[in-house]
């Protein structure tokens, strides 16, 4: 009996102990809640419009609470600041706990993402990034000679327009150049208020550097200088012309400081596709002509009267890209025959690796044709470069992974210091007299081209 009384003794005391240590937690908690609605309650009451007394709040309980006793490593970072009232207020003032969030960009893809990550190699190598209107191919465009010095019909015609450019290429034609993923013209005439004309030569060309932004507005995105004007106020003023495009971001090709820099090709990476643009000029047809030649310690352009170092420069783009352009200066002026050093680079050019050869240089338009396998159109023909009548063009190149995709002619005509887009009755006229002069090649009423 005395064991009996002894066992229940006990009890009543283990249930005393269990009654106090569950009033003190009750106790405990409801004093920390109450101390913590307290603190709502005033920082609440104390805030302008505008501000967030929630997350202020939270930032206090994170005082009382240090947030390294809180294991979250388990715990993705946005359900945290789902989950916490006023989460979304406080991410947009750099996170829930004042946490600086930077959001990484997002890193380049395809097999060029190397190089797209590397800007210092991409300045390195003449390489530039361009977007893509539509998704596996890129268009590029081109046109032939412009002229901008103020002192001849076309330039100072533009001054007097109120629209600018404008007024001087038709809004179609504009269309189609600004809608290229790269376009590229023949920048005829160097950009300086420096230098003095060419002695002897009779006519001389230079431009006010601020005009370089009208190419911005045409939407071209490379020029070449591989022609015979680019020297024609001498060095400084082709000096000037490369730092004044170079100042704009504007790509060039053909001239330099140096031969290397001249011949060196300008790529575009377009999509998941390489682009090499090489550019050269065999006109003058001298030993030692107006337009200097780049050497290895002299500036000038890009000369491939002997076409050794251009094939040279055209296998290795072709080695480094998936699409070799070479845009040259060739020919004879004024004249619709193809002569015989066209007729003798043409071939050794396709042989080295171009997959598109456009020429210009002799102010008309002249035949296109197929040459073992690659299309040549051998003159683009003036584009906006005097007042006389003349039919030109664009031409448009659709690129895609498998190489060329399509090969399009684009009627235009230069009159009265304006180029205008054709269409119509005009527009079949150019067409057909292209189909008479190009007997090698199908063109269709639209102008695509292909080889028969």
């Amino acid at each position: 009996m005395a064991k009996k009384g002894k066992k229940r003794k006990k009890k009543k005391k283990n249930y005393f102990l269990n009654t106090l240590l569950t009033f003190l937690l009750v106790f405990s908690s409801v004093l920390i809640l109450g101390i913590l609605l307290f603190l709502v309650w005033r920082n609440m009451g104390g805030k302008e419009e505008g501000e967030n007394p929630t997350a202020d709040a939270l930032g206090m309980i994170t005082e009382i609470i240090p947030t390294e006793n809180i294991p979250t490593e388990n715990i993705p970072q946005e359900e945290l600041r789902e989950d916490l009232p006023g989460a979304e207020n406080a991410q947009g003032q750099g996170g829930l706990l004042g946490a600086d969030q930077e959001t990484e960009e997002e890193a380049p893809k395809g097999k060029y993402a190397e190089i797209l990550a590397d800007p210092s190699y991409m300045a390195e190598n003449h390489i530039y990034e361009k977007e893509i209107s539509k998704e596996g191919e890129v268009t590029l465009a081109f046109g032939g000679d412009i002229l901008f010095d103020p002192s001849y019909s076309v330039m100072a015609s533009l001054l007097q327009r109120a629209g600018g450019i404008h007024d001087s290429i038709s809004e179609d034609l504009m269309d189609e150049m600004r809608n290229a993923d790269i376009m590229m013209i023949n920048n005829e005439f160097p950009y300086s208020s420096r230098g003095i004309p060419t002695e002897g030569k009779q006519f001389t060309f230079r431009a006010r550097p601020e005009s370089a932004s009208i190419l911005e507005e045409m939407g071209v995105d490379i020029v070449s200088l591989a022609n015979n004007h680019a020297y024609d106020y001498g060095e400084e003023a082709f000096l000037d012309t490369m730092e004044t495009l170079s100042g704009i971001g504007m790509p060039y090709v053909g001239a330099g400081k140096n031969l290397e820099e001249a011949s060196r090709p300008v790529y575009f990476i377009a999509g998941d596709m390489k682009i090499a643009i090489v550019s050269a000029t065999q006109i003058e047809r001298l030993d030692n002509p107006d337009t200097k030649g780049a050497t290895d310690s002299s500036a000038g352009v890009f000369r491939c009267l002997n076409p050794d170092h251009l094939l040279e420069i055209v296998r290795e783009a072709k080695e480094n890209s998936d699409f070799v352009v070479v845009y040259i200066h060739w020919g004879t002026e004024n004249t619709v025959e193809v002569d015989w050093l066209q007729r003798d680079q043409a071939p050794k050019i396709a042989d080295a690796g171009a997959d598109l050869i456009i020429g210009d240089h002799p102010h008309c338009l002249q035949p296109i044709e197929y040459v073992n396998g690659v299309p040549v159109v051998y003159s683009l023909g003036n584009f906006w470069f005097n007042s006389k009548e003349l039919d030109t063009c664009l031409v448009k190149a659709v690129v895609g992974e498998e190489g060329l995709k399509s090969l399009q002619f684009v009627p235009a005509l230069q009159k009265g210091c304006k180029t205008v887009m054709l269409h119509g009755e005009e527009k079949a006229r150019v067409i057909n007299y292209m189909r008479s002069i190009s007997p090698k090649v199908d063109m269709d009423e639209e102008g695509f081209i292909l080889a028969k």
